[in-house]
């Protein structure tokens, strides 16, 4: 593993293992907040997949748009607490990030309908689904942080901030 460069953001800002102390700070707080934050995540998942079920055969419109919106909402949240000098209370992460988005998108539900739509012998439609997924997913964690970026005034969104996506090292230029 390499160090970030001097002055680069850090890949995950909560902890740092090159720093002795942190690697043995006890980390159940972080936890706690991962797992209450999990609970309310996997909830609001399960309720949209009651409230917007996949008919046998049929595209997962309800996974997909949980997918999509989870990555949108991560894109935000992580502009929001990690740059243009922003910080957040070390929970926030831990418990919004990992846990209620972590919680609410779901691989395995999309690698489960994706089996269920090749089962069914629906394979042009499990391919379109697995693809969709994927581009929409990351279109959406992009348009976020770059509409977010605009309106909290930081300039990235305009291209100044190129390669600089979230969850990346990259120098503050």
């Amino acid at each position: 593993m390499t160090r970030p460069a001097e002055g680069a953001e850090a890949i995950d800002p909560d902890v740092d293992l090159h720093v002795p102390a942190q690697r043995t700070e006890p980390q159940h707080r972080v936890l706690a907040a991962v797992a209450a934050g999990g609970a309310v995540g996997a909830a609001a998942r399960y309720a949209v997949g009651l409230l917007w079920p996949a008919a046998p055969g049929a595209f997962p419109w309800g996974t997909f748009w949980i997918n999509v919106a989870g990555c949108a909402l991560i894109g935000v949240l992580m502009v929001l607490i990690s740059e243009g000098g922003r910080s957040a209370h070390p929970l926030v992460r831990p418990f919004l990030g990992v846990g209620v988005l972590g919680g609410f998108t779901t691989f395995s539900t999309y690698a489960a309908d994706f089996a269920r739509l090749l089962d069914a012998g629906e394979a042009g439609t499990a391919l379109a689904y697995a693809g969709l997924t994927v581009a929409a997913a990351l279109a959406a964690v992009w348009a976020a942080a770059v509409i977010t970026r605009r309106a909290v005034g930081d300039g990235h969104g305009r291209g100044e901030g190129r390669g600089r996506g979230t969850g990346r090292a990259a120098g503050r230029g």
